[in-house]
């Protein structure tokens, strides 16, 4: 059987536009985006990719307004889908923010995997940090506490198909997940690419892409919206309504 994608909402975070999605532009216009995870089906391991965003008291800590309605968590979803935590062969993390990592410890069956960087840094943030890594100094647990993960530091195979690749910027360890289906090889951009602005750019200003407005280099940044556009033009950002109009990508 073939690898297929299949996007999964986890809930809706309210984010000022020119301050997370387009660096600078619509500085004010909040939107929502959604907390997606991304379940690879048809391999020889069943893996997910992230596992989705707080409960909405927390997530409203992080982002005022936002919200995740009942039933809209990762294991809820699943099992509408008939798929138990329990099932899944291998979690895969682009990053460790919050809203990428929620109940990961559900899934007690999978291996877990993340970069080495991404892992240090999570463990031990700069300040400005601290609140997307929920750390200990502000008091909070954060969910991947006590949890043993393999890790990886370069680009990696996972399973025949699936490959791990580095795309740092938005934070130091992030990656990104390539995924080769009948219909060409589809990108996992985690949140090098948080919506399909950056992809498009400014033409008229001779920019290729969109900046992302959160980021810990500028630089690795840009880097990785190359590497991905070189990569594929099947891409899938992390944050992006208009990719749940397809229920699976194959």
């Amino acid at each position: 059987m073939a690898l297929s994608i299949r996007p999964i909402n986890t809930g809706m975070i309210q984010v000022d536009t020119g301050i997370h999605i387009t660096q600078g532009r619509n500085v004010g216009k909040k939107v929502y985006i959604p907390a997606l995870t991304w379940l690879i089906e048809g391999g020889e391991k069943l893996i997910l990719v992230d596992t989705g965003m707080a409960a909405t008291k927390m997530a409203d800590w992080h982002h005022k307004g936002s919200y995740q309605d009942e039933g809209m968590d990762i294991c809820s979803q699943l099992q509408k889908i008939g798929v138990n935590p329990k099932d899944i062969d291998i979690v895969i993390f682009t990053h460790l923010h919050w809203d990428h990592c929620y109940n990961m410890k559900e899934f007690v069956n999978a291996e877990y995997i993340v970069h080495k960087k991404e892992l240090d840094f999570a463990k031990d943030p700069i300040p400005p940090y601290y609140r997307s890594y929920e750390s200990p100094v502000l008091g909070l647990e954060p969910p991947f506490v006590d949890v043993s993960f393999t890790v990886v530091e370069g680009e990696e195979q996972i399973i025949p198909g699936v490959t791990v690749f580095p795309t740092p910027g938005h934070s130091p360890g992030h990656q990104s997940v390539e995924v080769m289906t009948d219909g060409g090889n589809y990108i996992i951009a985690g949140d090098a690419v948080f919506t399909e602005e950056n992809l498009k750019g400014a033409p008229d200003e001779k920019l290729p892409f969109l900046p992302i407005g959160r980021f810990t280099s500028y630089l690795e940044m840009w880097d990785s919206l190359v590497k991905i556009a070189k990569r594929s033009s099947l891409i899938l950002p992390g944050h992006d309504l208009k990719v749940l109009e397809k229920e699976i990508y194959k």
